[in-house]
């Protein structure tokens, strides 16, 4: 069967299922001659449909089983039967023998068409295969997690034998740089942790051995181990591809890192700083497109949708967006200013650094050796006759100042401040040395914002509220409430949670609250009031993610502990 032929058959399968139709299959096929990608991956990077979407069509249209591999755990004697190189080049994973005849090998698959994989996989194991379907994210992550480490291990030891061959004979220079294990190991480490939904990579030397730590919704989880003798060159591996200068060990330097993973672009900001066993790196992985979300992702509840909508609706003011470092404040700017970016209005951002490049959208970068601070970008701004300005973040009073007097004579401006509610940030910016009567005619509203882990769906179980965590949620202490806590499956990997969502505490400016803001009341005085006009605190809008079982009880107070 020849390979088009074999390709074709795939999205033949799609438009008979009603999945895509025939014109979407042309412009796929025409796309795919040019990339040379699968056509899979061309009709999910293409937007037209979801990995979802092919893996139920394939799942009815050839009558066989679909099958999700993080419900399943894989017996070590079927992981070892095929080298991880063959599963990645196939995108496919044996999981099981078959029940009814243990001659037969039950394979997860991408593309259960691909007759070629299944002869491979046959000659390699010497059993039957019988095809399943499984979405590619699934096959990788089950990769990952049976073969992802001794890939590495691997890759390790590959690297020690070559460290003595160096001393024997001189190693050729121009070996093809790709295929080193030093260069596999990061891009490995890379994959790994964006496969398993990871927001940070953190490489810390110890005394004895090197750590390996993936912040994962929010929560650092210990990973690997590997020799201290290693660090030397991965540090050198990463300096390079983050555009660093490798003799310098003992300064902290920051750089930054482009990598494709499974289709999709990653920007990765790097951090090195010297410690006492040896430099610590930290790197930031953020997916280009991820910042800028649709609105209804954000976990915004529909009143709250409504008032941010009404917030942004203003043609000049300032919009302020706090939280603590993490808290999801740049994911809401982004969203804020895609929903404003259109041919009429001019947007221009000062930020350090620049997160995410959107289309249609200047972004301008501090540089603090040139002299291009905040304030001194600002000052250039307001005479590039801007309608939308975003603000990074308001640091220092001359920053905020400048804010307030653009946003009075006529400019939108949009920033954050780490503060941790939404009536605290007013009287930081009177703190800052900003005139309260200034701040009262310009804030046109302040949205504070946390993000809680969402409970794992599988496996969270039920149990009653106490009297105290009812009086917390205040919630009626005589009424029975059930509330959830984690517990941990293979699903979530054992953590209880999967995935997070927004918690959103938003102060929409009105004139009694100006009145408050311009007599300067203090915050107390301005959050009482607040709440009387219909403002929900994040205790309260977190205490109704606890009742509808999103999260649990312990989430919530870590938020609003302050509250």
């Amino acid at each position: 069967m020849d390979f088009k032929k074999k390709k074709l058959r795939l999205g033949d399968l799609l438009v008979q299922a009603g999945t895509i139709t025939q014109e979407q299959l042309t412009r796929a096929l025409e796309k795919q001659k040019k990339t040379g990608m699968k056509l899979g991956v061309t009709l999910v990077d293409e937007g037209i449909i979801t990995e979802d979407d092919i893996a139920m069509a394939l799942s009815r249209q050839l009558d066989i089983e679909l099958v999700d591999l993080q419900n399943i755990s894989v017996d070590s004697a079927v992981t070892k039967l095929v080298p991880v190189n063959i599963l990645k080049k196939y995108t496919m994973i044996p999981f099981a023998f078959s029940e009814t005849n243990k001659n037969v090998l039950r394979v997860a698959m991408e593309n259960p068409l691909d007759t070629y994989a299944q002869e491979d996989i046959s000659i390699i194991t010497n059993y039957q295969v019988e095809p399943v379907v499984a979405t590619t994210r699934s096959i990788m992550l089950a990769i990952d997690k049976y073969h992802g480490q001794s890939e590495m291990k691997s890759a390790l030891s590959q690297y020690a034998k070559e460290k003595r061959l160096e001393i024997e004979e001189d190693v050729q220079e121009d070996e093809e740089i790709n295929s080193s294990p030093i260069v596999k190991l990061v891009k490995e480490m890379i994959d790994l942790a964006v496969r398993q939904r990871a927001s940070d990579i953190h490489i810390e030397p110890m005394e004895e051995y090197i750590r390996i730590r993936y912040r994962i919704d929010g929560v650092l989880q210990k990973r690997a181990t590997y020799n201290v003798s290693v660090l030397p060159a991965i540090i050198a591996r990463i300096k390079i591809i983050g555009g660093m200068d490798i003799s310098e060990k003992r300064k902290p330097q920051d750089g930054r890192i482009t990598q494709v993973v499974d289709h999709v672009e990653y920007d990765i900001r790097v951090s090195i700083l010297p410690t006492v066993f040896g430099e610590k790196v930290v790197m930031r992985l953020t997916a280009k497109m991820a910042l800028t979300r649709e609105k209804s992702q954000l976990g915004l509840k529909p009143y709250e949708l409504e008032q941010f909508d009404y917030i942004l609706s203003n043609p000049h003011g300032i919009l302020l967006v706090t939280g603590p470092t993490g808290s999801g404040k740049s994911t809401t700017l982004y969203t804020a200013l895609s929903e404003l970016n259109t041919n009429e209005v001019n947007i221009i951002t000062v930020e350090d650094p620049v997160e995410a490049n959107i289309d249609g959208i200047n972004q301008v970068q501090v540089n603090p050796k040139a002299d291009l601070t905040f304030a001194s970008a600002l000052r250039s701004i307001l005479r590039q006759d801007p309608d939308i300005i975003m603000i990074g973040e308001i640091r220092d009073g001359e920053t905020a100042s400048i804010a307030v007097q653009a946003s009075i004579t006529g400019h939108l401006v949009v920033s954050t401040l780490h503060t941790n509610s939404a009536a605290s940030s007013i009287t930081r910016l009177e703190d800052m040395g900003v005139e309260s009567y200034l701040i009262a005619d310009s804030v046109i509203g302040v949205i504070a914002q946390r993000l809680v882990r969402r409970l794992c769906p599988i496996c969270k179980k039920p149990r009653p509220a106490t009297e105290e965590e009812k009086a917390f949620m205040g919630a009626d202490t005589a009424e029975d409430i059930t509330i959830y806590e984690p517990c941990g499956c293979a699903k979530c990997d054992n953590t209880g949670y999967k995935g997070r969502i927004g918690v959103y505490e938003i102060m929409k400016m009105t004139p009694a609250l100006k009145k408050i803001i311009s007599k300067r009341q203090g915050a107390d005085v301005l959050k009482e009031k607040a709440m009387e006009e219909g403002m929900r605190t994040l205790r309260m809008s977190g205490s109704e993610y606890v009742l509808d079982g999103t999260t649990s009880f312990s989430e919530v107070v870590r938020i609003s502990f302050d509250s």
